[in-house]
């Protein structure tokens, strides 16, 4: 494959419509709350890091399922758009999927997912993928499509020599060959510590049983006892601490007024990959993700926050 032609960063995702509500505070059970007029916006964890990593200059292709829908219509001009490799973009019967997404007056979101389309994404599609795949320098994945997708497209990439990134959202469990292929696993602090938590046997709610306290280095030295080759915890406001087998660095973040949080990981995690892709040392590509992820949060939306290879970022 020309150089020109192969995806730095491959993405396997989900394809969706965010349908966002700004409110004043977040409903009670069994209350109604007024909020702002409905807005619609292209969204989904893999459509969101691949647009992202594509505004920052990336060559970025994407696997995914959308509807017969508009909304299907909009995502796939939005990909286009942003310059986005479409030859694996498949459509397919019924909707689109959806994340309903109520944004408060701390810019902070709440987000329930319908998938749609996205979980019709299978392994035969990775299958037909596999020359994009296997080209790529990195492949990231999320988990608002089909574990066994994401697991084929794993084994496919690691056997290619691609590397792994795997962020583990929404959480859930996944299977150990799966860790073992990160490189890095990125999560958050609820997300690593329901991973810990379901590690050790507990059954409480996630952020519960993990035995570190919420500490974001022993949290990461759980985290690599799984199995990961490297792990990255991101902190919000509070940046990042990445860890591997040589130890452990904090990341700070840009101090900047949030608007909206909504598609910020996407951001971080998009703009970490293809640092990686470019050969950056995975502290140097923390730090650069944590200044992309900043500035996404000063906008609303997600990929209508991105920024641009181009502009400048916050420091």
């Amino acid at each position: 494959m020309p150089e020109r032609d192969r995806a730095e960063v491959v993405v396997v995702g989900s394809v969706n419509a965010d349908l966002v509500v700004r409110v004043d505070r977040r409903p009670e059970p069994g209350e109604t709350v007024l909020g702002s007029d409905l807005a619609v916006h292209p969204g989904g964890k893999g459509a969101n890091q691949a647009v992202a990593a594509a505004r920052l200059g990336g060559r970025v292709g994407i696997v995914g399922r959308i509807g017969d829908d508009g909304n299907g219509e909009l995502l796939r001009a939005s990909l286009a758009a942003a310059g986005v490799g479409l030859g694996h973009l498949l459509g397919t019967g019924g909707p689109t999927g959806v994340a309903l997404i109520t944004v408060g007056p701390d810019g902070d979101n709440s987000i329930i997912v319908s998938p749609g389309a996205n979980a019709r994404l299978g392994p035969a599609d990775v299958a037909a993928a596999r020359a994009m795949i296997a080209a790529a320098v990195v492949v990231s994945f999320q988990l608002e499509v089909p574990l066994p997708a994401v697991l084929a497209a794993a084994r496919t990439a690691a056997d290619a020599g691609a590397r792994v990134v795997l962020n583990l959202s929404p959480p859930a469990p996944v299977p150990d060959e799966l860790l073992r292929l990160c490189d890095p696993l990125v999560v958050n602090e609820h997300e690593a510590a329901f991973l810990l938590a379901g590690r050790d046997g507990g059954d409480g709610p996630p952020g519960d049983g993990d035995g570190d306290g919420g500490d974001p280095a022993g949290l990461a030295d759980g985290l690599l006892g799984l199995g990961p080759r490297s792990v990255v915890i991101t902190l919000g406001p509070g940046g990042a601490l990445v860890a591997d087998a040589s130890g452990t660095a904090r990341v700070t973040s840009p101090r900047v007024e949030a608007v909206d949080t909504t598609g910020a990981g996407d951001a971080f995690t998009a703009a970490l990959c293809l640092r990686l892709a470019r050969g950056d040392a995975l502290p140097d590509a923390a730090r650069f993700a944590a200044r992309v992820g900043a500035a996404s949060v000063r906008t609303p939306g997600a990929q209508s926050s991105y920024p641009g290879w181009a502009d400048d970022l916050p420091v």
